[in-house]
């Protein structure tokens, strides 16, 4: 398979991506007002590593597409420890938040419990899919950098037996996880915005990207 002749434009799907942010950020800051402010240094924190890591991912991956400028710049190596390095971030930020605002929820023991336990599980398994049978070099676009991950068969095995995008799909459940199993208000707000969040990023960057990068000529 070849990848078409025309690179794609650093701005394509970037309305959408700045419309979809725009909502959510809407609903967040009303959500967030709702809940009596909590805590907002760290919940403001927690809602902008996505926003960073996201944009970092989309400027990287089109430069790269564009003219090799993040290979360049930092290398891959480099664009690997910066996306998860931000991405740890989300998670650190996201388990502040929930600890400061824990039990703001108000949630009885053992639902949480239970709720938490399905959460984590089915978030771990996915992390290990991705890690065991998809790689994380794949995982964070190395087919943006190298040809021969555009080449590789797609990955049927562990989470991904069940959906082509385990990550999206069930491994962003941890951060629902901690945001329960904290019993917070504040930090699942923050949970189900970024995992939302995720799926612009997923519509607005990453599917015209491959769109792009796996067309036939």
């Amino acid at each position: 398979m070849t990848t078409a002749t025309t690179p794609i434009s650093i701005w394509t799907g970037q309305g959408l991506h700045a419309v979809g942010l725009v909502f959510l950020l809407a609903i967040v800051w009303a959500i967030w007002t709702y809940l009596g402010e909590p805590f907002p240094a760290g919940f403001w924190i927690a809602v902008s590593f996505p926003i960073v890591h996201q944009v970092f991912v989309w400027v990287a991956w089109r430069l790269e597409l564009l003219s090799s400028a993040t290979s360049n710049a930092i290398g891959f190596r480099g664009y690997v420890a910066c996306f998860f390095l931000l991405f740890g971030g989300r998670f650190l930020s996201l388990f502040a938040l929930a600890w400061m605002d824990r039990d703001s929820l108000q949630l009885q023991a053992l639902p949480r419990i239970v709720v938490t336990g399905i959460l984590a599980v089915l978030g771990v398994y996915a992390m290990y899919s991705v890690m065991r049978f998809f790689g994380m070099a794949r995982a964070a676009g190395a087919d943006h950098f190298d040809t021969r991950y555009r080449n590789m068969p797609l990955v049927k095995e562990g989470i991904f037996r069940f959906t082509s995008n385990g990550m999206y799909v069930y491994a962003f459940l941890l951060f629902w996880a901690v945001a329960v199993g904290f019993n917070s208000s504040a930090a699942l707000t923050v949970a189900a915005y970024s995992h939302a969040y995720i799926w612009v990023h997923f519509y607005a960057t990453e599917k015209p990207d491959m769109d792009f990068l796996y067309s036939s000529t």
